[in-house]
């Protein structure tokens, strides 16, 4: 990869842009970037970590990012394309991000430069423009729908609220493991999601994309997978001891 000088390069480039560079060399400057919203979406389920990427090491094809605000694995070998995006906008700012995709163009995951283009471009600098490809279309957001108060997650959740256990919240898909872990805060119902926020993490479930739990584990830990109305793992991990879900009697299942 040539090089370039200075910050032109940058300031010239596309609002969505292919990079010539490899997936671990852009994940190493992560740290530069400041804070990043790093989100997934899969199964009904939109799980993201937001804050500063303190550490990225690099082992035998897997990157590991971390630090108080991140926990997440990363196959590289899932990753074909790494996308530079300006063209999102909060209000009048630019809100850049990084966009890993797969072979099918699929995104695995994205991460949101939640401190403006400046750190954004000056970590990307050093490498020449990429190929200029246009921003996909943006749908509309479909109508809204009331939670139902028996919605199998939000009454998953708010019984690990009340537990008052800690309970570790993990998004599993191809190419990413990310987790958090934490008391669970209420979650809260709206735009026919259910919301668990903290400040360095949200989650986003919609409504009935849970229909079961899978239940894995022993009398120290368990684990619940989320599983759709026709049996398929979505992704969605919750880990803890068993009395943070000891008010949970129907939809669950042994594995």
């Amino acid at each position: 990869m040539r090089p370039i000088r200075g910050r032109r390069a940058r300031m010239v480039s596309a609002d969505r842009e292919i990079l010539d560079v490899a997936a671990e060399t852009i994940l190493a400057l992560l740290p530069r970037i400041g804070r990043i919203m790093l989100g997934t979406q899969a199964g009904g389920t939109t799980h993201e970590r937001i804050g500063e990427i303190e550490a990225v090491t690099i082992d035998n094809g897997t990157a590991r990012l971390s630090g108080p605000c991140h926990d997440s694995q990363i196959d590289l070998s899932q990753i074909a394309t790494v996308i530079a995006d300006r063209s999102g906008r909060m209000r009048e700012r630019i809100l850049p991000k990084l966009e890993m995709q797969d072979r099918q163009g699929i995104t695995l995951f994205s991460l949101h430069a939640l401190d403006g283009p400046e750190l954004f471009d000056k970590a990307l600098a050093p490498f020449s423009p990429g190929r200029p490809v246009t921003p996909p279309e943006r749908k509309p957001s479909s109508s809204a729908q009331d939670v139902p108060a028996d919605d199998l997650a939000i009454v998953t959740f708010q019984a690990a609220h009340e537990s008052g256990e800690p309970v570790t919240i993990e998004m599993r898909r191809a190419g990413l493991v990310q987790a958090w872990t934490g008391e669970v805060p209420e979650p809260k119902p709206a735009m026919g999601f259910i919301n668990v926020m903290t400040k360095d993490f949200h989650l986003h479930l919609m409504a009935g994309a849970v229909a079961r739990w899978r239940k894995l584990g022993d009398t120290q830990k368990v684990e619940l997978h989320a599983e759709t109305a026709d049996g398929a793992l979505t992704g969605l991990v919750l880990r803890a001891a068993p009395q943070a879900f000891a008010q949970l009697t129907e939809a669950v299942h042994h594995g």
